[in-house]
This record gives structure tokens, C-alpha cells and sequence, in this order.
């Protein structure tokens, strides 16, 4: 029997927790909302002792249970010694847009004094400060529709088959910020920017000419073929430990040229190993799709 997976939902006030919450249901996941962390342990005997095969757990936890944010370590590292699969996941988002929902839905923040919300997310980012630290994926909801968010998680929790592992390779731009989902980041800023030049400033880096300028750079091939090497060592060894959901993100200054060009090579070369579960993101050119082969 496969191990038990347990996911742990927290994350701040109006950065989606009920949505996600609602898409793992919807997954198979028994979810328990506001169940008290210290009785997480006794669930998972009572389910032994009963025989479930309930083997997919997801438990909600928020600012509800702030009396056993203390003993959040040791209560985790009692689960994690049991046969199971334990991953955290935190939802985040920017202060203003957290403020505008709480706005929009008219709700008041669970720590606001006096309707001061943004004091209340100050305090709430301080107690949740070593959860988020342990999380395994951070997920930043702050430019991501309900549906997006939906999308996202069936991609990262839907069921695939044993030993095969998702991988999304994503192009950004510094300017925005690094993906926070991030297992691994490359930062191509070194390489000689098409932005400068006439005739390809306005193009992108999925445009033939732009992708043959970039690449005719020696230094351009030497990296590559470094990233491949690196990705050759590490995927294998994730997979063997059970990792499902594998993040690299390449990112440049503006996210339309050189990591664009960077990303798919990188995506298409993935598919031609064999890894059958690719998709590429392109943030900064609002494009994804899944990968289903390419040059090498």
C-alpha cells in the first residue's frame, strides 16, 4: 500500500484556503476544516486502528487554531514519523490585494482592531511566520483568479501515475517578482539581450529570429547544456523520493525574451527524455500549455 498522503492548507486570511480546500474534496481528499492540530495524530490512528483506505488527507488550518501555533513543530514531526506523505501548503498574496478582498466581500479580518485591516494582516503574517517557513509549496494567489487557482491545484494534487513526475517550466520577469512555487530558479539576465536591438525589441522570445539570435551566442549554448546536465542529476533523484510536482522557473529581465527562449528549449528537451508531463508557462506573455514534444 502506498503511503498516506497528508496535505496541510494554511496560508493568510482571504488568500483562497476555502477554494482549495473545495478543489481537493472535489479531488478525493478527506478534508477536515478547523480540525485542532494536536488531534491530527490521533485521526491518523483511529484511521489505522479502523482499517480506512482513506490514503488522501487534507486538513485546514487557520487563524482558528492559533493557541496550538506553538506546538506546530512537534505536532508535525510526529506526523511526518508515521507512514505518510506530509506537505504543507501556504497560501500568500500582497497586502493590498488581500485588503481589497476583504473589502469586496465585506468582511471583517479576524485581527483587525478597530477595522484596521491591514494591521491585522501584519499580525497574522507574523504568527503564521514559521509555518510559512516549513512549507513545502507556496502558492501566491494575489494575480490569479478563483478558476486559475482551481486549475492549479488539480494539476498539482490530480492523481498520476506511480513514479511519474509534473514539471512546469516557467519563463518570468524580475520585475514581477519570482514565481514563489519555485523548486529551482535560473536567472539568464547574464546573456545578451535581444531588447536592444532594433528589429527584435518588439518581438518576443518565441519569434524565430529572436530564439536564433539568443542561441547563436557561444555562452548561450554552454549554459543550456549545464541546466540539462543539473536537471539529468536531479530529476531522478526527486523521483525516487516520491516527489510528484517538479517547478523550474527561468527568469530575465522583462520575461519575453531570453527566458522564453530558455523555458522551452528546456520544456521541449524534458519531453524528448521522456518526461511525459511538461507544462510551460509563459507569465510575463500570459501563455500555458502542456508540452507535447519539440526539438532538442
Amino acid at each position: 500500500m502506498s503511503k498516506r498522503k497528508i496535505v496541510i492548507v494554511t496560508g493568510l486570511s482571504g488568500s483562497g484556503k476555502s477554494t482549495v480546500a473545495r478543489t481537493l474534496e472535489d479531488l478525493g481528499y478527506f478534508c477536515v476544516d478547523n480540525l485542532p492540530v494536536d488531534l491530527a495524530p490521533k485521526l491518523i490512528e483511529l484511521m489505522d486502528a479502523g482499517g480506512t483506505e482513506l490514503q488522501k488527507i487534507a486538513l485546514i488550518i487557520d487563524l482558528r487554531q492559533r493557541r496550538f501555533f506553538p506546538r506546530y513543530s512537534t505536532i508535525l514531526d510526529s506526523l511526518e514519523l508515521r507512514d505518510t506523505s506530509l506537505e504543507i501548503l501556504f497560501l500568500d498574496a500582497r497586502d493590498e490585494v488581500l485588503i481589497r478582498r476583504f473589502s469586496e466581500t465585506r468582511r471583517q479580518h479576524p485581527l483587525a482592531v478597530d477595522g484596521d485591516v491591514i494591521e491585522g494582516i501584519k499580525k497574522e503574517r507574523a504568527e503564521l511566520k514559521e509555518i510559512r517557513d516549513r512549507a513545502y509549496r507556496i502558492i501566491d494567489t494575489s494575480d490569479i483568479t478563483v478558476h486559475e487557482l482551481r486549475d492549479d491545484i488539480k494539476k498539482i494534487y490530480g492523481d498520476v501515475r506511480s513514479g511519474e513526475l509534473q514539471i512546469q517550466v516557467n519563463a518570468f520577469g524580475y520585475g514581477k517578482g519570482i514565481p514563489l512555487e519555485s523548486d529551482l530558479v535560473f536567472d539568464v539576465r547574464f546573456l545578451p539581450n535581444p531588447f536592444f536591438v532594433e528589429q527584435l525589441k518588439e518581438k518576443d522570445g518565441r519569434n524565430s529570429e529572436v530564439m536564433e539570435w539568443i542561441l547563436e551566442k557561444p555562452v548561450t549554448g554552454v549554459f543550456i547544456e549545464k541546466i540539462y546536465d543539473l536537471l539529468n542529476f536531479l530529476l531522478p533523484l526527486y523521483i525516487k523520493e516520491g516527489k510528484q510536482y517538479f517547478t523550474v522557473s527561468v527568469g530575465c529581465t522583462g520575461g519575453r525574451h531570453r527566458s522564453v527562449v530558455i523555458a522551452s528549449l528546456l520544456a521541449n528537451r524534458l519531453v524528448t527524455q521522456g518526461y511525459h508531463n511538461v507544462r510551460l508557462k509563459l507569465r510575463e506573455l500570459g501563455v500555458e500549455s502542456r508540452v507535447k514534444g519539440g526539438g532538442s
